[in-house]
């Protein structure tokens, strides 16, 4: 398992990304498309990176935009795998 990251490891990694929050013990960030279908191809691209990195994201679909957290869950907070597949989501785009 992870280790846990610090306040301030989190608050330095969240400075190397772009449209990330911090929200409780996940990170968050949500992402907006033409419409529905766009939506939608995002979300079947984010399939294959998260199975093989075992780290799935929760999502949230409404129409154009979709919500995505970030939490290590069997580690009971944010580790380097949630940071390591936020960049992933992110190079998606």
């Amino acid at each position: 398992m992870s280790p846990l990251l610090s306040a301030v490891e989190i608050q330095a990694k969240l400075q190397t990304l772009d449209d990330w929050q911090l929200d409780g013990k996940m990170i968050q960030t949500v992402k907006k498309f033409d419409g529905f279908p766009s939506a939608i191809a995002f979300v079947n691209k984010l399939v294959e990176p998260a199975e093989a990195a075992g780290h799935h994201p929760d999502l949230a679909i409404s129409y154009n935009q979709v919500t995505i957290n970030l939490s290590t869950h069997d580690a009971g907070g944010l580790t380097q795998k949630d940071f390591d597949m936020a960049t992933t989501i992110d190079g998606l785009l």
